[in-house]
């Protein structure tokens, strides 16, 4: 167990944060949402009735869903798109999705190496583009409960104002929908934007997100 923790304890460490904000979201939410309601003359519900709300799920959504469009884009643009001088960056000259040599598959896939990277034609295809399907996969239906858990805090709002419901597609091209949306991408670009030009010139020791201490601010990726 001991060392399972030790070669997990990233993952570990991320997942246990994860958990615990998801908790403290779910205990503050409930706090603002029965505020709210019995502000306009609701009744106040339960931690488990609000967890199980649209209010909640959207504003789950929206946030997974910003996130994993950063981690997608970010992987695809790094195939072919360099920023000298970033760990996070490959090296001028390097882009595109690069030989089968220098990608150590099919017949260069050495003996330890995953079997769909030893395979040729669509197993290699798959597994080879993987990570990005899988955060596209996840965006995409995150989005998707995004829109639908929105849709239907909406329309409760709308129909408390005695306002006629709108229907999916009128919901995702509404401006609510859009603030909401874009109010999380602006952040997460402007995040990606920090990390990979600030990585350039200011270090963190023994962090594989940095360059060495002592690396040139030219040296493109290199690990600390």
């Amino acid at each position: 167990m001991r060392r399972f923790a030790r070669d997990n304890a990233l993952s570990l460490f991320f997942l246990l944060l994860f958990l615990l904000a998801l908790a403290g979201q779910s205990v503050a939410g409930t706090a603002a949402y029965n505020d709210r309601r019995l502000a306009e003359g609701g009744a106040a519900v339960s931690w488990l009735g609000y967890v199980t709300s649209s209010d909640f799920a959207v504003d789950v959504a929206e946030n997974w869903q910003s996130e994993y469009l950063q981690f997608l884009l970010f992987i695809l643009a790094t195939v072919w798109w360099v920023q000298r001088g970033s760990p996070e960056s490959k090296k001028p000259g390097k882009e595109g999705p690069e030989s089968d040599a220098d990608q150590q598959v099919g017949p260069y896939a050495g003996p330890d190496a995953p079997r769909w990277a030893k395979a040729t034609g669509l197993r290699q295809t798959l597994y080879g583009n993987s990570l990005g399907m899988v955060m596209g996969l996840v965006f995409a239906l995150s989005w998707l409960a995004q829109s639908v858990a929105g849709l239907a805090g909406w329309n409760a709002e709308r129909l408390s104002r005695l306002q006629d419901p709108l229907n999916w597609w009128g919901y995702v091209t509404s401006a609510d929908f859009w603030n909401r949306t874009l109010q999380n991408w602006q952040s997460e670009f402007l995040a990606v934007l920090s990390m990979v030009v600030l990585s350039v010139y200011l270090r963190q020791r023994g962090s594989p997100e940095s360059k060495p201490v002592g690396a040139p601010h030219a040296a493109t990726d290199v690990e600390g």
